[in-house]
């Protein structure tokens, strides 16, 4: 299976170097107080650190860290049971380019737009459901990969490259959600200045962005977010680091993470130069065929009802679908795409007027995720079709008050070109 993705930290440009705000460092406060957020992860408060004590044959009570109990918070760890992604009805676009990003997510994220009320949320979340553990560094808050240096932490670099041995356990890929009120400080992390100066340690307080490495960073909403914010999670996203300064203290750690947005147009919509930078952008509309309403209303009953019986109703269906992309993620790195066909695409690109090569990078890559979905290691004229809209449609706007073409222009181009 594909990774969720050399020992030295990549040279970063200084326009993806972001310097953060000092009153917001955790050191302005007495020991033992720390920021976090409250339940509505809109605004901060100061709490003190209370100790979590357990006893386990004996042996002496354990304290949690203060980075634990915000990863834990961050996640929203609950026991909450999911909504299965196969019990959802319709939407098909959005489950495609949702499952295509998860096999091969270097596509570059997706950007789900739709009315309220259909399902998005829901459909973002039950993905998580279906991917697979992976192996992480115990006690390492950027969830380094023990077999990835490029995935790694300088602190687990640099305990690898002295030749420790690296504690590893298997955990769930997490999902973190990002709220609307986040700070740049709370997504990127901030670094101890007054314990660097004293100490001269690089003491950093890791963010959202350490928490969602090799993981998927879902904001909802996304379109009311500020635009500098969706910029750094942009860049991060791209880059595959994060990198906060302060002081001229630089300290970089692995940012390697799915991005989905999601938000309701009647809201507005983010600027063309941010929308481009998504991989695919799927459309989601309100269901009008009244059988089929009924029979969404009926499953979500159901599920509310008794959520342990309903999941394991769809057991098998979703045992299906995680060896389904388990397999398509082992062989995506031997499909193969004809060069005829990837002049094709080049070709609808460049006769749309799209800027840039991100269409016809994402198209490839999309198209080859696809025919891996479907079993196969050759792209086919049909793969392209299917997912060739969802890559290109967003990127066609000109004028930021045109509406996002529904992919006729790029369905009838396709079939201009590919004749």
């Amino acid at each position: 299976m594909a990774g969720l993705l050399a020992p030295s930290s990549p040279a970063l440009p200084a326009s993806r170097i972001r310097t953060l705000p000092t009153p917001l460092s955790p050191t302005s406060l007495p020991a033992g107080i720390c920021y976090q957020r409250n339940l509505n992860g809109c605004a901060r408060t100061a709490h003190k650190h209370r100790a979590r004590r357990s006893l386990v044959s004996g042996a002496a009570a354990t304290e949690l860290t203060s980075t634990e109990e915000r990863k834990k918070l961050m996640i929203g760890e609950s026991q909450r049971p999911v909504f299965p992604f196969s019990a959802i009805v319709g939407q098909a676009e959005m489950k495609l380019c949702l499952l295509l990003n998860v096999i091969d997510p270097k596509i570059g994220g997706v950007m789900i737009m739709g009315d309220r009320g259909t399902g998005k949320s829901t459909t973002v979340r039950s993905l998580v459901d279906l991917l697979p553990e992976i192996k992480v560094v115990v006690g390492d808050p950027f969830n380094s990969d023990p077999e990835d240096p490029e995935s790694m932490s300088m602190d687990v670099r640099e305990r690898a490259a002295r030749g420790e041995p690296l504690p590893v356990a298997a955990t769930k890929i997490t999902m973190v959600d990002l709220p609307l009120g986040a700070t740049e400080d709370r997504v990127c992390g901030t670094i101890d200045i007054e314990k660097a100066l004293t100490e001269g340690v690089k003491a950093f307080e890791p963010g959202l962005l350490a928490t969602a490495n090799r993981g998927i960073l879902y904001v909802d909403e996304v379109n009311l977010l500020d635009d500098h914010l969706v910029d750094v999670l942009l860049d991060s996203a791209a880059s595959g680091w994060n990198t906060v300064e302060r002081e001229g203290i630089s300290i970089s750690h692995p940012a390697r993470f799915i991005l989905i947005g999601s938000g309701n147009p009647e809201e507005g919509e983010l600027r063309p130069q941010l929308l481009d930078r998504f991989g695919m952008h799927a459309q989601v509309g309100t269901v009008r065929d009244a059988e089929l309403r009924v029979k969404i209303v009926e499953e979500r009953a159901r599920f509310d009802r008794d959520p342990k019986v309903f999941r394991e109703s769809y057991r098998a269906e979703q045992e299906k679908l995680q060896r389904q992309i388990a397999s398509a993620r082992s062989s995506l790195a031997s499909v193969q795409i004809d060069h005829d066909l990837r002049v094709k695409i080049s070709k609808v690109c460049a006769e749309l007027n799209v800027d840039g090569l991100r269409g016809d990078i994402v198209t490839n890559r999309a198209a080859k995720a696809l025919a891996a979905l479907k079993g196969r290691d050759k792209v086919t004229a049909e793969d392209i079709a299917t997912v060739i809209p969802n890559c290109l449609r967003h990127r066609l706007r000109k004028d930021p008050l045109e509406s996002i073409d529904s992919g006729l222009l790029v369905i009838e181009k396709f079939y201009e070109v590919f004749s």
